[in-house]
């Protein structure tokens, strides 16, 4: 654990944050300043900094695949009739925590220019759609 991350305190209980979810792997709670009907985070309880340290193994890739779910479990118990759901990682530098965080999207965005801040600005710049990384660090 990183003592200075605020997520990786979140994850060890060291905050009075409300967790949506919580297991051996991964903490979830409500983003602090929402841009979408709901948005919720899916951190790692290990301290990976980004999606660039991230590689190419059973590892990663399992951690990753959890994250997902739980964040479409949490989506779909919380918000059944959003227009659509979303879910991804912002890549650096424009990446707010150097923790690994899953941004978990129930649509719409509110407001609607938030939507700038997840735009895929090419493969390894900006958001990356969850699918699309587990595509790049599939064993």
């Amino acid at each position: 654990m990183a003592f200075s991350c605020i997520f990786c305190q979140i994850a060890s209980t060291g905050t009075p944050t409300t967790l949506l979810h919580q297991d051996d792997r991964v903490a979830a709670f409500q983003d602090i300043n929402p841009s979408a009907l709901k948005h919720y985070l899916v951190i790692s309880n290990e301290h990976i900094p980004t999606v660039k340290d991230l590689r190419r193994s059973s590892k990663d890739f399992s951690l990753v695949s959890h994250m997902l779910n739980v964040g479409q479990n949490l989506l779909q118990r919380d918000a059944p009739h959003a227009r659509q759901y979303r879910f991804g990682f912002h890549q650096p530098p424009f990446n707010s925590v150097d923790h690994l965080h899953l941004h978990c999207f129930a649509l719409p965005f509110t407001p609607r220019w938030r939507r700038m801040k997840y735009l895929s600005l090419g493969p390894y710049v900006g958001f990356i759609e969850a699918e699309k990384l587990l595509e790049r660090i599939k064993p």
